[in-house]
């Protein structure tokens, strides 16, 4: 069964996707981590080094830190291209090239810088929101410590589920908007808008298999941050490696 729609001439045809898919992309996220791993490490090192920037961020400005959480779900896809095109370059039994890999964004870059604008956009208004509902729930903003206390006191119930629910919107927004529009941006002569809305559309009419997709995503993310984010040097490239092949069993030629 599929769906079809068209974005610049191209026609999109959505499949529907077992709800075993997502387990199996992550194997083959693992099997092109494998076979090209120096590349899939460098890419990892990036995120390492992100989630040590976001503790920084947190400690310095708290109220922040949930939207800027969202530079994972906004640079990520960026820097994912990279491991896109080797998972690209692999399913083409062709043998992937660092320098490739890390201008993979030059083949489509108006299309790609488009895109990246709408989650900016998000992304600020996110921040935005997060600001304002801590100025209403405290009196002047609470320091790092501070914040960690409020969330977890029982009686800021109110400011916690506030936060977490603006939280939620927005990472589900963009996460609806990006799932699968960054290699279909780089695999196809797609504009943005249309390869933007195909995602969300993917999200929207099979929401079960996508949840547990972007489950699955957060939960090894959450687990590879825990020892000082060393995990994500692994788990990022076959996240970004698998999401290749998500966008790949999603829309068919």
């Amino acid at each position: 069964m599929s769906t079809n729609t068209e974005g610049g001439g191209i026609s999109l045809h959505l499949q529907t996707l077992a709800w075993n898919e997502p387990l199996r992309w992550l194997r083959l996220g693992l099997r092109d981590f494998l076979r090209a791993p120096g590349i899939g490490l460098f890419f990892g090192i990036v995120f390492m080094a992100m989630g040590h920037a976001l503790l920084r961020v947190f400690a310095a400005a708290p109220a922040y830190v949930l939207a800027l959480a969202a530079g994972f779900l906004l640079v990520g896809p960026a820097l994912c291209l990279g491991l896109y095109r080797v998972s690209q370059r692999l399913e083409a039994g062709e043998t992937p090239d660092f320098g490739d890999a890390l201008l993979a964004f030059r083949a489509r870059l108006g299309p790609l810088a488009l895109f990246g604008l709408l989650l900016l956009v998000l992304e600020m208004v996110w921040a935005r929101a997060a600001v304002v509902v801590f100025a209403v729930s405290f009196d002047g903003m609470p320091d790092f410590r501070g914040s960690v206390l409020a969330l977890l006191d029982p009686q800021n119930l109110g400011f916690i589920v506030a936060y977490l629910a603006v939280g939620a919107l927005f990472a589900g927004l963009i996460y609806g908007f990006s799932v699968i529009t960054m290699p279909m941006l780089l695999d196809r002569p797609v504009d943005a808008v249309s390869a933007a809305l195909t995602s969300l559309r993917l999200v929207l009419t099979q929401p079960g298999v996508m949840l547990l997709w972007g489950l699955l995503i957060t939960v090894l993310v959450v687990l590879a941050m825990l020892p000082w984010f060393v995990g994500l040097t692994v788990v990022a490239p076959v996240i970004g490696h698998a999401s290749w092949h998500a966008y790949r069993a999603a829309l068919r030629r």
